[in-house]
This record gives structure tokens, C-alpha cells and sequence, in this order.
């Protein structure tokens, strides 16, 4: 016990040393307040590990502490034990020692989803659907996909001895793989969609991403007939703060305003200029985003929207207009902390979520309406702040079936997947391949014995409208209509694989290829039924309306923003990846 006493001392003391450099830049009385508290926290988890009735674990009650201390500030600001350190740098650098494959809980067991291509998995032939059942001889039965990464990742130049069982195949099948460093690019895709025009998807904002974009941008410009790019920004968290700023600076000339930071303390308040020379100045531009484009996301294609160089298409970004920073701590920790918001060239800043002010019940809401301002654009255009980044041209988002839904989550299309593959040794290239009808037929002969039963939404909205009614004591009235109408929309199964069948089929002919041409393969399939891409390609081909979308000055409307509360258990924890 003195022995833990003493070593608690000196961290006691370690700490209170090392917090000076923050406290020094508060005031007095804040110095005093941090000190006590330190104090109080010190000494009631000390008092607490020594004296409460069961055996506790002290890495564990620190970590929760801290997890729940940080909970109340923003959902990016977070705590990253030594034990975590290989997660947060392959968020940062895109790289991990492994086999470069996912995996995927199915059952009892655990199997590849998706083997990378060109990576280890990929050359030992491991492919989508194979079932784990050893691991260097240790039976894996009731793993989780957890476990199983753990031992797939590894040191580069070590061997891992797999045994899977594949569809097709009536013994089990032993692969002996050599882990690699494997480093995922941030730009997945890129190349000519159309005879004019060139495409780059990023995926993320790990280390070099705007080196990969750049060696993209100039392969394509090699091509004579390149016209104009679409730039596919959706579904990208967000990433390195440098590498969204050298990614616009590839289109926007040196001295150009890029963004700008602003924290409490003064070191944040900066201004990020191009510094290098363009690739380019001139090629018509769409940039895509969604909901799932954030952060870094959300600086490139504000920044090029603000300065008029590109249109952007698609949905509301997701609004996460905050900088964060790591810190090393003591022990080989982190925390990556949020230090500052930052503000696009017309100066807005598009954080959605007011962290400042929080509700009695700790929920969060958007910034109020009364709180959004107008912004304008190097040509004038009008913007505005407090939520995402608003395309120029707005596309519904899709909207899926609910018999998709189940299908996907069930794992049937993937199943079928599987066994496609092995009845078909090959396929057309992606962006060309079809399901037949026959197919299609197969796939639904192929469900006859599977459960995937699902409720509709219209079957959901009755249920909600039933219990509504059971509590204003109004169910004897309507009651009887209600299981009327209940019966009337109940729906059919076999009737919805035909009302469903083409995005079914859209969502198939993706899946089946993948397993033939892997990522690239999935993409170039999804091009067929993209309702943001068809958009790019009419803007981008009547160049008229490019040039007006990006010159002309019209006031719009406010954009309106629902100031729905939104739990902060509820939002994803952070892509927080800007440091």
C-alpha cells in the first residue's frame, strides 16, 4: 500500500507539473480552480482504490473518468490510451502492418468480406465469403471480428497460417500469408468516365492524400481530350488539416486565401495561403458531397465553392466546422483536443452543432436560425454558415426499400455473391456487367428458404398511429379500421423482390462485382445508377449553365435548419481526424 501510495504521489506531482503550461494561459483564480479540483480528483482516487469494498481496476476507472469528462465537451475531443496508439496512427497515415483485408461477423465465426487488392490477402487468394476456422492452429469458433483483426495485423515480414473454408469446396483450405505494411490510399479511384470527362474519388485525408491527388489530376491531364473532373468528395470523415489545404491550392494559384482558424488561444488564430504553384486554374469542376462528407471534407469544397472554382452537387455536408490538435500525455497517451473553429475564404464557419450550449438533458442543438449569417463568394454568389457546406445543385438522397435493408443486413446478397463467384470463373467489366433476368430469378429461388422479414415503413407508421391511439383512449373507435387497413398494406415478400428488383439488382451487380475486380470493381458498377454523377455530367456538358450556376447573384432564401436536439451518444465519435 505505501508502495502505491508513493507511485500515486508522483504522478500526483507529475501531473500538477505538467498541467503549468496550460494554466498558464488562464487567469489567477482560473490557476486556483484547476489546482483544487486536481486536488479533490487526486485524492478521491486515491481514497477510492484503497477503501471501496471490491477489487477495482484503476486503468479502468481512470479511463472511464476521463471518457465521460470529455463526453461533455464535443465528440472529437478524446482520450488515446497507449494501447490505441496503432488505431490512431493508421486513421493518420492510412498504413498498418497486415493482410489487408476486412472481415466481417457472420454466424459463429468470422469471414472475409473484402480482400484489398494488390495487398497480401488478395495474391494468397483469399477471397470475399471464405470462413476463418484456424489461426495458427487455434480453433477461432465464436471469435468476434475483433479478435480476429488482432491477429490477422501484425509486424511486416511475419507469416500467419489461416484455415477457411470456401463455398465449392468439400475440404477445408490452408493459406500461409505474409503480412505486409499495408497503406491505403486516400485517392481509391481515379481515371476517365467518359471520353471528356476525368474523375478522382478520395476517401480520406491520411498522410500525402494531396500528393495522391495531385499525381491523379496530372495523369489525367495527359489525356487530350480531358474537358473537365468530377472531384467525389461523399462519404470522406475528413483527415489532415495540410493535406485539405495543399489538396485546393492544386486549384487555386499561389497567395490564395484557403481557410482560416480562430481558438481561444491566440496561437490558432491563422491564416492558411496556397504556397505552392497550381496544377491547374481552368478545368471545369463538380465537386460531390453528402452527408458523409466532413471536416476536411467540408474545407475543400467550401474553399472551392467560396472562391467560385468548382460547382458542388449533392446533399448538405455533415457540418463539423472544429480543428483538432493532439498532445502527448504521460505513458505514451494522447489526447487529441479541439483547439479552434475554422472559417472558409468568405468567412463563414459551417459548424452545424452548438457544443457551447448545452441543454438540461445534455442534449445538443443546431445553431439557431437567428444565429445564421450570409456570406458571398468571390463572385458574389451568397452563402451561409451554421450548418455544411450546401451544394449548388441539390439531389435528393436515395432512399432504399426496406426489403433491401433486410437483405444487406441478413447477408443474403452477399451470400449469393459467394456463390455466383464460384459458378462464374468470369464477368464482363464492371461498368458493363448485367444480372439477366434469369439471374435475377435465381437470386429470388435462391431466398425461398431464407428469413429476412422486415416491417415497411408504412407498417411502422400504422403501428406508431395504433399506439397513439390506445393512449388517447380512441382505439375502440378506430380500431377495427385500423386492422383493416393493416391487412390492405401487409406487405408480400415476394411481391416486393419484384417492385424492388432494380435497385436490388443495382445493389447485386455491385456485390458480385467486387468479387471479380474488387474496390475499383464496386465503384465503377455503382456508376450505372448514380443520380449525383448523371448530375455532374449535365452540368459539366452544357457549359452554359456551369458558368451560371458559378456567376450569377441571387439572394436566395435563408436555408432553413430543424433545431431538433441530437444526442451526443448519439453522434458518431468523431472522424476528429483535422489536427
Amino acid at each position: 500500500m505505501k508502495s502505491f501510495l508513493r507511485k500515486f504521489k508522483l504522478l500526483f506531482i507529475a501531473i500538477l507539473i505538467g498541467s503549468y503550461a496550460i494554466i498558464s494561459y488562464s487567469f489567477v483564480d482560473s490557476y486556483f480552480e484547476v489546482s483544487k479540483n486536481l486536488d479533490i480528483f487526486a485524492t478521491l482516487f486515491r481514497e477510492l482504490n484503497i477503501y471501496y469494498v471490491d477489487e477495482t481496476n484503476p486503468g479502468d476507472l481512470m479511463k472511464k473518468g476521463i471518457d465521460n469528462m470529455l463526453e461533455s465537451l464535443d465528440p472529437y475531443t478524446n482520450f488515446i490510451p497507449e494501447s490505441e496508439i496503432e488505431d490512431y496512427r493508421y486513421m493518420t497515415t492510412g498504413s498498418y502492418g497486415g493482410i489487408g483485408a476486412l472481415v466481417r461477423q457472420m454466424g459463429d465465426y468470422v469471414v472475409i468480406s473484402e480482400p484489398y487488392e494488390g495487398f497480401p490477402a488478395q495474391k494468397a487468394d483469399l477471397r470475399a465469403g471464405d470462413k476463418i476456422l484456424k489461426v495458427n492452429d487455434i480453433d477461432v469458433k465464436g471469435k468476434k471480428t475483433d479478435d480476429i483483426s488482432k491477429y490477422l495485423k501484425g509486424q511486416a515480414s511475419t507469416s500467419i497460417k489461416l484455415l477457411i473454408e470456401r463455398e465449392g469446396e468439400k475440404k477445408p483450405i490452408e493459406k500461409i500469408i505474409n503480412r505486409e505494411e499495408i497503406k491505403i490510399k486516400s485517392v481509391s479511384y481515379s481515371g476517365m468516365i467518359s471520353k471528356s470527362v476525368g474523375y478522382i474519388k478520395l476517401t480520406g485525408f491520411t498522410e500525402n492524400a494531396s500528393g495522391e491527388v495531385k499525381d491523379a489530376l496530372l495523369d489525367l491531364k495527359k489525356n487530350p481530350a480531358l474537358k473537365s473532373i468530377v472531384f467525389d468528395l461523399r462519404g470522406n470523415p475528413g483527415g489532415l488539416l495540410k493535406e485539405a489545404i495543399d489538396i485546393v491550392n492544386l486549384f487555386e494559384d499561389k497567395g490564395t486565401e484557403i481557410v482560416s482558424t480562430r481558438g481561444k488561444v491566440k496561437d490558432w488564430d491563422k491564416i492558411y495561403k496556397a504556397v505552392n504553384n497550381p496544377v491547374d486554374l481552368s478545368v471545369p469542376m463538380v465537386v460531390l458531397v453528402d452527408r458523409g462528407s466532413a471536416s476536411a471534407s467540408e474545407i475543400v469544397s467550401g474553399s472551392l465553392q467560396d472562391l467560385d472554382r468548382g460547382v458542388v452537387i449533392g446533399q448538405r455536408s455533415y457540418g463539423k466546422g472544429l480543428v483538432q490538435q493532439t498532445r502527448d500525455l504521460s505513458y505514451n497517451a494522447k489526447l487529441k483536443v479541439t483547439v479552434a473553429k475554422y472559417y472558409t475564404p468568405s468567412g463563414r464557419c459551417i459548424q452545424a452543432l452548438d457544443y457551447s450550449h448545452r441543454n438540461e438533458d445534455g442534449s445538443v442543438d443546431k445553431v439557431a436560425d437567428s444565429l445564421i449569417s450570409a456570406f458571398k463568394t468571390k463572385n458574389g454568389r451568397i452563402v451561409y454558415d451554421g450548418g455544411g457546406i450546401a451544394p449548388d445543385v441539390a439531389i435528393e438522397p436515395q432512399k432504399y426499400s426496406s426489403i433491401l435493408g433486410s437483405l444487406i443486413t441478413k447477408n443474403l446478397l452477399f451470400d449469393f455473391a459467394t456463390k455466383y463467384r464460384v459458378a462464374h470463373e468470369k464477368i464482363a467489366p464492371a461498368r458493363d456487367f448485367n444480372l439477366s433476368d434469369e439471374e435475377y430469378d435465381s437470386f429470388v429461388a435462391f431466398l425461398s428458404d431464407k428469413e429476412y422479414d422486415y416491417t415497411s415503413k408504412t407498417e411502422k407508421a400504422l403501428e406508431d398511429f395504433k399506439n397513439d391511439a390506445k393512449a388517447d383512449k380512441s382505439i375502440d373507435l378506430i380500431g377495427t379500421d385500423i386492422e383493416a387497413l393493416k391487412n390492405k398494406i401487409t406487405h408480400n415478400k415476394k411481391d416486393d423482390l419484384v417492385k424492388y428488383k432494380p435497385e436490388i439488382k443495382q445493389y447485386l451487380e455491385e456485390e458480385i462485382s467486387s468479387r471479380y475486380y474488387f474496390q475499383n470493381g464496386r465503384l465503377e458498377a455503382s456508376f450505372k445508377e448514380d443520380k449525383e454523377l448523371t448530375e455532374a455530367f449535365a452540368v459539366l456538358n452544357d457549359s452554359d449553365r456551369y458558368n451560371k450556376i458559378l456567376t450569377t447573384i441571387v439572394k436566395s432564401e435563408k436555408p432553413f435548419y430543424n433545431s431538433d436536439k441530437t444526442k451526443l451518444k448519439d453522434l458518431k465519435k468523431g472522424d476528429g481526424k483535422v489536427n
